[in-house]
């Protein structure tokens, strides 16, 4: 299944894209959540399978005329990897780390697909950096690395627009990469029998303005899928709607001579085999 969030008749709703549009699941499910994190906890998906396969076609949203939301504005967490594409660690002069490189994201720097990614006015080294995305399906906590996919809910896109000035201001890479507007998550989240095991061997691209600016493959993550899983819930209890950034590959901007820095009137899209294409203008701050 392809699961996007939305809003619609003034409410936040969640879907299910299909060939001829979107079936709108709250419309067909009276009680069912309006949060794909609470599906997943509910353990619903199976009966939204069942109930969308009788949906009428005529009764279908057209997907663009829908104002889409970020996947999952409600995850108690989302955790990002660094340096998790061995060349990425290389460009930026840094060793493969033998521990994944970990920090937070906040739902507040989440958009859409769609929206705009805000460059803010103290900082003109705005960055981008496609990403794969997995979410967490059911509650995970000392999990094996021989059952973990189990527990993934679904795959989606994330550019993880990051100030790169800001990043380097402490020894913590949070600041840089929690402005607002910056996190652009989506649309799709797509469920595991949809994709190869552990999404992997999957092509991730970047472009801004249309130009190849990061080219890779998923089977490239230093720590793929599954051991990301096992070894974030030897510490943590993963809940359903977590959310796991899992690192970017090379062809940054800041890498580049001269770097690139995203800049008002840019388009930058991220595109995942498999997965579809998340796509965002770039936009000054107004302070105004």
């Amino acid at each position: 299944m392809r699961l996007l969030s939305f809003q619609h008749e003034n409410s936040r709703r969640i879907g299910i894209q299909s060939t001829a549009g979107v079936i709108d699941l709250n419309a067909l499910i009276p009680d069912l959540p309006n949060s794909i994190s609470d599906v997943l906890a509910q353990n619903r998906l199976k009966e939204i399978e069942t109930v969308a396969a009788t949906s009428d076609e005529a009764s279908q949203l057209s997907l663009d005329e829908l104002a889409l939301l970020p996947l999952i504005e409600d995850a108690e967490k989302i955790i990002c990897i660094g340096r998790n594409y061995a060349a990425h660690a290389k460009e930026g002069g840094a060793e493969t780390p033998t521990y994944p490189e970990i920090f937070m994201r906040t739902n507040g720097s989440l958009i859409a697909d769609g929206d705009a990614i805000v460059r803010p006015d103290c900082s003109d080294k705005l960055d981008f950096e496609g990403e794969l995305v997995v979410v967490i399906g059911k509650e995970a906590r000392h999990v094996n690395i021989e059952d973990a996919l189990d527990y993934v809910g679904g795959y989606s896109i994330f550019n993880d627009a990051t100030l790169r000035d800001y990043q380097r201001k402490s020894s913590q890479w949070s600041i840089g990469k929690n402005f607002d507007n910056t996190g652009a998550f989506g649309p799709i989240l797509v469920t595991p029998e949809e994709l190869p095991e552990g999404a992997d061997s999957l092509s991730i691209q970047t472009r801004l303005n249309g130009e190849l600016m990061q080219d890779a493959t998923t089977a490239d993550l230093v720590f793929p899928i599954a051991q990301l899983i096992a070894m974030l819930s030897e510490c943590l209890t993963l809940k359903p709607g977590d959310v796991i950034v899992t690192g970017t590959p090379a062809g940054v901007g800041y890498a580049r001579t001269p770097p690139v820095w995203m800049k008002a009137g840019d388009v930058c899209e991220v595109s995942i085999e498999g997965i579809g294409k998340l796509s965002n203008p770039i936009e000054e701050e107004c302070l105004i």
